[in-house]
């Protein structure tokens, strides 16, 4: 179906494909996965023909139909379901040529044609979509403009999937979905009739409707059998293999040597030595896949632990005008340990809830009570977009470390995911993933009590979405969770709480319940059977968990001693620098200036220990996380 051969293309002398090949058959759905930045919507881009390759071709069936999501959601006074359909062109075109045709032999083509394209289906097809993708009856009859900017792409997938081309490219189509939406496109797009090649970094969506995986590193591209699980474990067992393969050989290369170096001399072992010159002059070094580490997420814990509950909110009233709450008698308690996920469709009044939790929402009537001394920290998609477009990373922390040095702030910042290349591009030119990088550190700066994360991980590739995992659970502190991505929800949480029909109550089911609940489908006995757990106060993985975190707390409270003890010495390391740096003190005042040589020593050698140290910690830290 798609053919994509020795393709080669540079962005900004930057190498993104290097002669790369793959194929994409008829009806196979396929991801596509990579890290941020290494260009897979440039791919796209390519397939499409926007933009033209240096070398190498892509090449489509003839008369094939490609799909994809336009950028620009529809807008105007058509009603959702009348978008939809127009996606149908030729659909569109014989209505309006049945509307005006008098040969009675072509008014007999059109009707057949619209019977083979099940053209009188089309209306409760359109619906269907609409619906799986969260539009109501009534809403699908209301104009686009009507709708936010999120919804209003959510009918432009709509409209592409009702369209079925032969190939669908979907670019992070979760993006802008629920949960719910999420579940019903990963089971839309197993059916779907035509090839699928999707960039996506949700786990779920690749495990479940994906027949194969195309992973993009390097300028290669290279196809992996099964879901997102099986291209983990081929991969690493494919850089297992290599690596072996280039220690045998690294072993043979100094065989080799070792029998040129003794015997060249000799003549009559000169011909064997010069064979082996040869063999390894000829000896292609194998190519490993190394594996490429993400940069960690580093929460800070509280810095004064609280008793419980750190929040209570007692029959409130909330919404954004007097008179119209969105949500309604709300009773709720968060403890400092929970882990809580939030489930709902969009729309529910999940973001209202979020809000209302730090604060930035006043209750409309009830009682909120927290701690005076209660610190939040807040992330939500908007704070992204708000911060300092024409300001650098470096410059966002200064005020918030004004008394330190510029090593410890760009020591902050590195620990963080930003690089020293970076951390002084203007926030505005970073990439989706380091601005949500950049606003994770400024939002726990202070280690915060409680966490409240608004879909976190809409611009993080999959490798840092696994990192996000493993801070929230090293971290000390409550998290509030909402996200589309099950994954995260599933690895991150202890409990459930929904959001619907204006109120907020306990789901003490797991997602896959909740799944089938809006699916209408029941879910299986055994399924309910397999993921009961004894319940009292706290469940049991909610209570392993915390243990689990009990366990990490004196090695990263070890690890991170040395590290601030490492950064304090670089800052006296600094001043005495500046002090050696005076103009005219070696000739001024020669025992000053040997005094201060002799502190620098002492120093240095006080900061290799802590260092020393610090990597000790660090190690037995992450000896103890793979245990």
């Amino acid at each position: 179906m798609l053919h994509i051969n020795d393709l080669t293309y540079r962005i900004e002398g930057r190498m993104l494909f290097d002669q790369a090949t793959f194929h994409l058959p008829p009806k196979c759905k396929m991801g596509l996965v990579g890290r941020n930045g290494t260009g897979k919507s440039t791919l796209f881009r390519l397939i499409r023909g926007d933009i033209h390759p240096e070398g190498g071709d892509t090449t489509l069936r003839k008369g094939a139909r490609v799909g994809w999501v336009a950028q620009e959601a529809p807008s105007g006074d058509e009603s959702l379901i009348s978008v939809v359909l127009d996606a149908d062109l030729e659909r569109a075109a014989l209505l309006t040529e049945a509307e005006t045709a008098t040969d009675p032999h072509r008014i007999a083509e059109i009707q057949i044609r619209l019977a083979d394209i099940d053209a009188h289906t089309a209306e409760a097809r359109a619906g269907s979509i609409l619906s799986g993708l969260g539009f109501t009856a009534e809403e699908q009859l209301r104009a686009c403009r009507e709708f936010s900017g999120g919804w209003r792409m959510r009918v432009a997938l709509a409209a592409t999937l009702f369209a079925e081309p032969d190939v669908l490219l979907l670019d992070e189509p979760t993006n802008y979905l629920d949960l719910e939406g999420v579940m019903w496109l990963q089971t839309y797009l197993k059916s779907f009739p035509g090839a699928v090649l999707v960039i996506s970094h949700d786990r779920d969506l690749l495990n479940g409707s994906m027949q194969r995986i195309a992973h993009l590193k390097d300028g290669k591209i290279n196809i992996f059998e099964g879901g997102y699980d099986d291209f983990e474990k081929a991969l690493a067992e494919r850089q297992r293999l290599q690596v072996k393969m280039a220690d045998k050989q690294d072993a043979e290369r100094k065989h080799l040597q070792a029998f040129v170096d003794r015997f060249k001399a000799k003549a009559s072992k000169a011909k064997q030595a010069q064979s082996r010159v040869k063999r390894l002059e000829k000896m292609q070094p194998v190519a490993t896949m190394v594996s490429d580490p993400v940069a960690p997420f580093l929460f800070p814990a509280p810095k004064k632990a609280m008793a419980p509950p750190i929040v209570r909110i007692e029959e409130v009233d909330a919404g954004y005008a007097p008179g119209k709450p969105v949500l309604r008698n709300v009773n709720l308690r968060i403890d400092p340990d929970d882990r809580i996920g939030i489930l709902g469709r969009n729309g529910a009044g999940k973001s209202t809830l979020a809000k209302l939790l730090c604060d930035k929402l006043i209750p409309l009537s009830g009682h909120m009570r927290h701690h005076k001394k209660l610190e939040i920290a807040y992330f939500a998609q908007h704070q992204i977009d708000g911060l300092h477009a024409d300001t650098s990373a470096y410059q966002h922390v200064i005020d918030l470390m004004p008394d330190a040095t510029e090593a410890q702030r760009r020591g902050r910042l590195a620990r963080f995911g930003l690089p020293r290349d970076r951390q002084e591009t203007p926030a505005g030119s970073l990439s989706g993933g380091e601005k949500a990088r950049l606003m994770f550190n400024l939002i726990t700066f202070h280690g915060p009590h409680l966490l409240i994360l608004d879909e976190p991980t809409n611009h993080l590739d999959i490798d840092s979405r696994s990192a996000l995992i493993m801070a929230l659970n090293e971290y000390e502190g409550a998290v509030i969770l909402i996200s589309h991505d099950r994954h995260l929800i599933e690895s991150s949480v202890d409990r459930l709480w929904l959001v619907a029909n204006g109120s907020v109550t306990a789901y003490d089911e797991d997602i896959e319940t909740y799944r089938q609940s809006f699916s209408g489908r029941p879910a299986r006995a055994a399924k309910r059977e397999k993921k009961e757990l004894p319940q009292d106060d706290k469940s049991v993985k909610r209570r392993n968990l915390a243990a689990r975190r009990d366990e990490l707390k004196p090695l990263r409270a070890e690890s991170t001693r040395w590290a601030k003890e490492a950064d304090r010495l670089r800052g006296i390391l600094d001043v005495i620098d500046r002090g050696l740096a005076t103009p005219g003190l070696y000739k001024k005042d020669p025992k000053a200036a040997k005094d201060l040589q002799m502190k620098r020593a002492k120093a240095v050698e006080l900061i290799d220990a802590a260092e020393s140290k610090w990597m000790a910690a660090e190690e037995k830290l992450e000896a103890a996380r793979a245990g």
